[in-house]
């Protein structure tokens, strides 16, 4: 079995829209979680589906410290991290190139990290 990936996500419904922060062990699963809108939650309440940004990481406590730090962020500096990468919003989750695969047999090219940062894979610019 390969290293398992954890990642932090950003969820809107439109540009500029609600955004919700979560973190999971499989991004492909959760995100389709979300756009099935089964269970009554905040994400089906506000219809925020458009997988915006995402972070990997390769343990859960340094991505569970992330997603704490990115709830504690104002808004501006979120709406900011997502445009540095994504300045169009556009849905990341279509574009997966591991869409159809399990995350972890292919990967995305990474990005640089910043200090502090991890390296961010999977976010368009």
């Amino acid at each position: 079995m390969g290293a398992r990936s954890f990642y932090v996500y950003i969820l809107t419904n439109k540009i500029g829209g609600t955004l919700y922060i979560g973190v999971t062990n499989d991004l492909i699963r959760r995100i389709a979680e979300h756009r099935l809108k089964s269970v009554e939650s905040f994400t089906k309440k506000y219809e925020v589906d458009r997988l915006v940004y995402f972070e990997q990481f390769d343990d859960a406590e340094n991505a569970i410290r992330r997603e704490k730090l990115l709830k504690k962020w104002n808004r501006v500096w979120k709406i900011r991290l997502i445009e540095e990468l994504n300045p169009n919003w556009d849905d990341l989750y279509r574009s997966l190139p591991w869409n159809s695969r399990r995350l972890g047999t292919s990967c995305p090219p990474s990005y640089p990290a910043k200090a502090g940062y991890p390296v961010i894979r999977g976010v368009h610019g």
